[in-house]
């Protein structure tokens, strides 16, 4: 039997920075939100139940038009191909409806502004729908190589990871009377900031990276009288998916490191304020910015260029394996660095704490597309759409689940934020235990889950082989 060839298919370096651009957008959108997010408790006066709903609602909106989006572009027949129209339109809803949502004012009565902001909300994720789902798939289809694919992934998280480190330091700016009067007004006209270059950003791949036409493609019909099957299609193509039991894992071990990460990430802002300043919010200075700032700045010149050449020389499995081991010894520093009176101690830990939740997103979407393949072998389509929303269905539900454990775990701990750390020293310390040790533990359980993944590059490259082969014989 003949040896399996890779089939080799380099992607231009400004074709990796132009898909890159784009993903700069899908990470800054969301991560300025949370941040902006905070006004409208703490200076629009919404109650704790209306903040839950506009947390919740929207995103479940978005966890159910996802793959009914990723299944409308696996079957779009145009001339500009499957994805790059709806990655357009998608850019320009997400920053009109940005710019709208947060155009807020105290003078407007309570219930007008949740309204308000709820309905402009679900137009923004319906924006994101429109362009994350074709954009990701995007990714996917890029290149066949093995190696190639994670390079992609990790010059795109490389620019996505400056979302992060930019993310933060709206903390300062928001709330620094120099900049603005107040941070209701620095939403207002911050939100003009964020959304016009981010906009820009999204429309990028849409503009820049070439597709072929889809007009003689054989896909399903997308028309009003085809809806009620096309929904039976999209169940079923959740069904086959998730027949793979190498996307089974993917999924898993991504839903378990990410959202026990984010569950304890909105712990930040305590763990800091009352662990290392007693509760002093403003002694705190620019040291609960830092934390997300420089664990962004480690992902993005530590991490994603060394987990790259790990993946290069040991393999995508190997390479998780090693990157989430690394990630524990940073959760574990964290229990010991965390010492009152003593910020900076915290930022030996953050390079190995960094490894977890920066590595996962280049090696995973990576090895999503790998099994995209595997799909292709078993059914002879490409549904690159369906697999990426699928897989995001998985990170946006366990986000919305994280949100709601992080309240628990305030609650468990008894958590009084109005106390010094004097007078719940005990809670204060339940929280410290949560924050290094709750990601740990989905770190641990991610990794038994991924232990025995089998798409190696021999077999990927068999598996190509075997497309190949296919595709000749039917032209």
């Amino acid at each position: 039997m003949a040896k399996p060839v890779a089939i080799k298919q380099k992607v231009p370096f400004g074709d990796k920075v132009a898909f890159g651009l784009g993903m700069f957008a899908n990470q800054m959108f969301p991560a300025i939100m949370g941040i902006f997010m905070v006004v409208l408790v703490e200076d629009l006066g919404f109650p704790g139940w209306m903040w839950g709903i506009i947390f919740f609602l929207p995103r479940v909106f978005d966890s159910i038009t996802d793959p009914i989006m990723g299944f409308i572009s696996d079957n779009t027949k145009s001339r500009w191909g499957r994805r790059r129209q709806y990655v357009l339109i998608g850019a320009i809803v997400m920053g009109v409806s940005y710019i709208i949502m947060w155009q807020l004012f105290k003078e407007s009565s309570l219930q007008y502004n949740f309204w308000y902001f709820l309905l402009w909300s679900i137009v923004f994720y319906l924006g994101l729908t429109l362009f994350s789902v074709p954009y990701v798939a995007m990714g996917y289809e890029m290149s066949d190589d093995f190696h190639e694919r994670t390079h992609i992934m990790a010059v795109a998280q490389w620019i996505g990871q400056w979302a992060w480190v930019i993310a933060p330091l709206f903390w300062i700016i928001m709330y620094d009377p120099d900049w603005f009067p107040s941070a209701e007004v620095a939403v207002r006209q911050l939100s003009i900031w964020v959304a016009i270059p981010c906009a820009i950003c999204a429309m990028v791949p849409a503009l820049f990276l070439k597709s072929e036409s889809t007009l003689d493609k054989d896909y399903e019909p997308l028309n009003r009288s085809n809806i009620g099957n096309s929904l039976k299609k999209i169940y079923y193509s959740f069904v086959e998916a998730f027949k793979i039991k190498e996307f089974r894992k993917l999924c898993g071990a991504t839903f378990l490191i990410f959202n026990a990460f984010n569950t304890v990430a909105a712990l930040t802002f305590f763990v800091i304020v009352y662990k290392l300043f007693n509760g002093d919010a403003e002694a705190t200075g620019i040291w609960v910015s830092l934390f997300g700032a420089l664990g962004a700045l480690g992902t993005t010149f530590i991490v994603i260029p060394v987990v790259t050449k790990m993946s290069k020389v040991f393999g995508k499995k190997k390479a998780f394996l090693m990157a989430q081991g690394i990630s524990i010894i940073g959760y574990i520093l964290l229990w010991f660095l965390f010492i009152p009176g003593k910020p900076w101690m915290y930022i030996i830990a953050l390079p190995f704490f960094s490894f977890g939740i920066g590595s996962l997103f280049t090696l995973m979407m990576s090895m999503t597309a790998d099994v995209i393949d595997v799909d292709e072998l078993n059914t002879g389509k490409r549904r690159e759409g369906i697999f990426g929303a699928i897989y995001w269905w998985m990170v946006k539900i366990g986000f919305a689940i994280a949100g709601a454990l992080s309240g628990v775990i305030i609650a468990v701990v008894g958590f009084n934020p109005d106390l010094a750390t004097t007078d719940q020293q005990a809670a204060v310390d339940g929280l410290h235990a949560f924050f290094c040790f709750f990601p740990l533990l989905g770190t641990l359980l991610a990794m038994y889950i991924m232990r025995n993944y089998s798409i190696n590059e021999e077999r990927a490259n068999e598996i190509r082989t075997e497309l190949e082969k296919r595709r000749k014989n039917k032209v």
